[in-house]
């Protein structure tokens, strides 16, 4: 029995919410949950639809998308929240990845990228565009520490380190197999070797621990 997995639209927009509904209930492996023009009841939303992956427009009237996001990483932690915004604002970045978000992409993003970033995002993965990655960047210190003995580079392969480095600058998984010449299976089997060895869950986590620790 196929798996579908279960997307859930906040829009303000309606012809956008129209347009990614008509995308995602003709994207085979997705199923269409619901799609809402606000998220103030964000927390019966989730116990109503059930949604595996939100896409949250973050600036809707009455609740913003960083409070609904809020909201439902209260109540289902496990449900993956993907920002979807027209500006690449430095500000609303840090705000969404404190509340918890998965991805940050820019409402302009092409279908086919937004697809792959809803399956990327339920493999454990952080969709971002490469601009709004390079924000993301620029929230960290820019001089790493010194890693200790425990937290060597050497502990990464070469090929590792050299995916580790593609994830810094913003690249998706299916760019990073372009890229190096590999099948996507091949880069999440890397990456799953890289969240064990820097002890993360998550494409976050792996980015921000490599800027500390100056791994690429």
């Amino acid at each position: 029995m196929e798996t579908f997995t279960r997307v859930l639209i906040y829009e303000d927009n309606a012809d956008l919410r129209a347009s990614l509904s008509q995308l995602l209930s003709g994207a085979p492996g997705l199923e269409l949950a619901g799609a809402l023009s606000n998220c103030t009841q964000a927390e019966a939303d989730m116990e109503r639809l059930r949604p595996d992956v939100v896409l949250m427009d973050i600036d809707m009237p009455g609740c913003t998308g960083i409070e609904g996001l809020r909201r439902i990483k209260a109540v289902a932690p496990g449900v993956n929240v993907v920002m979807l915004t027209v500006f690449e604002e430095n500000d609303r970045v840090f705000d969404a990845i404190c509340a918890g978000a998965d991805g940050y992409l820019l409402k302009k993003t092409p279908p086919a990228r937004l697809i792959d970033a809803i399956g990327e995002v339920r493999a454990g993965g952080a969709p971002m565009t490469p601009a709004i990655a390079r924000q993301v960047l620029r929230l960290f210190p820019k001089a790493p520490r010194r890693p200790t003995a425990d937290e060597s580079p050497a502990n990464l392969s070469a090929r590792e380190q050299e995916i580790l480095g593609l994830l810094v600058e913003g690249y998706s998984y299916k760019m990073i197999a372009a890229d190096r010449g590999i099948s996507i299976d091949t880069v999440r089997s890397h990456i799953k070797k890289i969240y064990e060895k820097l002890h993360v869950r998550s494409m976050t986590e792996a980015v921000s621990k490599a800027l500390r620790q100056g791994l690429t």
